[in-house]
């Protein structure tokens, strides 16, 4: 053993040790404090400020980490419920997957939204639902080429530039991960409530907990589907035939 190790066994040296380190634990917490502290004014100088959508009454977003996992059928299926249980409920659907957007043809709908004297687009309806969605802009086999910013840009029009009227709910079908998009839209507008939809398959149930995880960093409540085609099943008793049969799973 070295003269140095000895040193370190030698009385009295045990209690100089433990000092040196108390101080360093202690200034590493205060120091942990401090970009604590720092980190949360940078954030909450960064963070946009929630504007709620005008006319819009209550927002609920369906989500999934992955695609393919039931996700729009879900949302058209919780848009339709909220509809059919109350009659006097206005109930619109957003569609937010610029790339893939499955809306038109869930819903049947066609052909490009009217504009406003106010330079506004009036949402297309089908079964008492406002839609819209960027698929109606776009032809139906056109692909979108599209960078980040010019995909917020639509999807802020999306939001924002709709004669939505009044609603009561508007359900918001994100597309899948936990990109630009989902972030956005969570911190733009205020959210009454997140669904994340996923198979139980292992794969898909770590994608819809990265999911998870966004939405409640960014304050949103957040609930989950194990079986986003279960669900549909247990559910589709109180809906039209057009949707199960749409769904092709019983």
């Amino acid at each position: 053993m070295t003269r140095t190790a000895l040193q370190w066994l030698r009385p009295g040296w045990g209690g100089a040790v433990n000092s040196v380190f108390s101080v360093r634990f202690r200034s590493s917490n205060a120091n942990d404090d401090v970009l604590k502290e720092k980190r949360s004014r940078i954030m909450a100088k960064g963070l946009p400020k929630q504007k709620p959508i005008q006319g819009v009454k209550q927002v609920l977003v369906i989500a999934s980490g992955k695609g393919g996992v039931g996700k729009s059928t879900t949302a058209v299926n919780v848009a339709l419920a909220l509809a059919t249980n109350d009659s006097t409920k206005a109930v619109g659907l957003l569609d937010a997957d610029v790339y893939g957007p499955s809306i038109p043809k869930m819903m049947n709908l066609k052909g490009n939204p009217e504009v406003t004297p106010k330079n506004l687009m009036r949402p297309l309806v089908n079964y008492g639902i406002a839609c819209m969605s960027i698929g109606f802009l776009v032809e139906e086999t056109a692909p979108i080429v599209w960078r980040g910013l010019m995909v917020m840009s639509a999807v802020e029009k999306l939001l924002r530039q709709v004669d939505w009227h009044q609603l009561d709910y508007l359900v918001i079908d994100m597309p899948p991960g936990t990109g630009d998009v989902q972030l956005s839209i969570s911190q733009n507008i205020p959210i009454a409530g997140a669904v994340i939809v996923s198979t139980p398959q292992d794969i898909a149930l770590l994608d819809a907990r990265k999911g998870t995880e966004m939405f409640k960093k960014v304050n949103v409540p957040c609930s989950s589907s194990k079986d986003g085609y279960k669900l549909i099943a247990e559910n589709c008793q109180n809906l039209p035939y057009y949707i199960v049969q749409q769904t092709g799973r019983e």
